[in-house]
């Protein structure tokens, strides 16, 4: 099944034609269940009754983006449709990240089959979905996941499955969701739709965010230099090299004194010390605490220790290891899965959290900002690698999350440009692409009232994707 012949497949066909994916979970849906009451309510009482929904997916190529010490080629665009008995229907938006989310996954099965799986749990999400009533988003989404979660270890066959697997299948269902309350509810725009209970992990108003280009591993330090000439002045830089742990240790020491011989002299005026930050993304592939402590030793003895301002998931996440006490700021991504998840690695001395609305849903996205804004521990945006829609549902976070320690605005990772074969094209797709916002200037998004006013655009129709259920 190549890129061509399935770009625009229906869901139907989808079913239909792919075998191994019947084989391993069969799709075939049980009689939709009753949510029941929710739990809680949050802003609203109002009860949305779910009468009809549809899902669909393109595949979008990629230029090899490696990390954890493989690569993607491709991400699929997913899209949920919504249609509630009072006739509002949206459609909701997603990217798959199966190596993101679990690598065991990915590697266990070639690149369509990881992505099928992923997408059959999204299907299972809108079954689930059809024919019942909810209060928001956030309710919704504890209710489901716990048997979404349970089909995708059926039917990947994977007992110790990633929750951050489900929570990506679920993305799409999720934004779907939260535009059918807004509109069920009157809510006007981003600000009007976050529950009273998070507001205050979203209560800034940044008139610029921070664009943050990713570089994967063994990536050019001309590339490097080049960002940095355009204005960018915080760069996600993937470490953690193929290889054995000793071999990885040598190519990341490498790594590092290049970019600080690159970037180390270079002036910005968004930090408090006006030097560039490093900001290192291991993806779990660091062992042992030492071999950290010895990449550390190495940033003392070149002068780049203090401008390290995070260094992202160093260990896998089974790995208890205490890190309040490396002397940098450890941040965790995927390893927190959920609120619960965050909040443990907190305990552990994590002293900063990766968020990603666009990977892990908005609803426990808000929870999981919530949490860290109580414990006093900042948070930063984070990409998947998503299309120019999700970056600004991203967006919406980032601008509204406390600066970062140092720094004087709210971060956001987007990378989409750098690795889309078709990242022009997709630009189209957005409903607002000629917005002052959705471009970088500077090394920053421009984030000023008209953005907070349009909600970013994501509350608008894109006519391209509306238009995969009408083939």
């Amino acid at each position: 099944m190549n890129s061509e012949n399935t770009k625009g497949w229906s869901r139907r066909t989808f079913i239909n034609r792919s075998g191994a994916l019947l084989a391993a979970g069969s799709l075939g849906i049980s009689p939709s269940i009753s949510l029941g009451k929710p739990k809680r309510q949050l802003n609203m009482k109002k009860q949305i009754k779910i009468v009809h929904t549809d899902s669909n997916f393109e595949r979008e190529p990629l230029s090899p983006y490696r990390f954890k010490g493989s690569a993607i080629t491709q991400a699929w665009q997913t899209v949920a449709l919504m249609r509630s008995e009072g006739g509002v229907e949206k459609i909701g938006i997603g990217t798959q990240g199966t190596l993101w989310s679990d690598k065991a996954v990915f590697q266990a099965h070639s690149t369509t089959a990881g992505n099928a799986l992923m997408y059959a749990m999204t299907e299972r999400a809108l079954q689930i979905i059809k024919e019942t009533s909810f209060s928001d988003p956030v309710t919704l989404l504890d209710e489901i996941f716990p048997e979404v979660y349970t089909y995708g270890k059926k039917i990947t066959g994977n007992a110790a499955l990633k929750k951050t697997f489900a929570l990506n299948a679920l993305v799409p269902v999720d934004n779907a969701a939260w535009l059918v309350y807004a509109e069920e509810n009157g809510l006007r725009n981003f600000d009007e739709m976050i529950p009273e209970a998070y507001r205050p992990g979203l209560s800034h108003k940044h008139d610029k965010v921070a664009s943050i280009p990713s570089f994967s591993v063994g990536a050019s330090i001309k590339d490097i230099k080049a960002a940095a000439d355009k204005g960018h002045f915080i760069m996600k830089l993937k470490t953690g090299a193929a290889g054995t742990q000793k071999e990885m240790l040598e190519k990341d020491i490498k790594f590092l004194t290049d970019v600080h011989k690159t970037l180390g002299h270079l002036e910005t005026p968004h930090t408090s010390n006006g030097k560039i930050p490093y900001y290192f993304d291991v993806n779990e592939r660091y062992e042992q605490k030492e071999t950290l402590e010895r990449f550390l030793d190495h940033a003392r003895k070149i002068g780049a220790f203090d401008q390290i301002a995070v260094i992202e998931e160093p260990f896998g996440e089974d790995n208890d290891t205490y890190v309040g006490d490396l002397g940098v700021r450890i941040a965790a991504d995927e390893s927190a899965h959920t609120v619960e998840d965050a909040l443990q690695r907190i305990e552990q001395g994590y002293s900063a959290i990766a968020v990603k609305a666009i990977a892990k849903t908005m609803s426990m996205t808000m929870k999981i900002v919530q949490a860290a804004h109580e414990k006093q521990v900042p948070c930063f945006c984070a990409d998947l690698t998503v299309n120019p829609i999700l970056v600004d549902w991203n967006k919406n976070v980032a601008a509204r999350l406390a600066p970062f320690p140092d720094m004087d605005l709210g971060l956001q990772e987007t990378n989409g440009h750098q690795y889309y074969k078709n990242w022009d094209q997709m630009l189209g797709y957005h409903p607002m692409s000629d917005a002052s916002w959705v471009h970088t200037k500077d090394g920053v998004y421009p984030t000023g009232p008209e953005f907070y006013e349009k909600s970013g655009g994501i509350l608008a129709i894109s006519p391209h994707y509306k238009g995969l259920f009408e083939i």
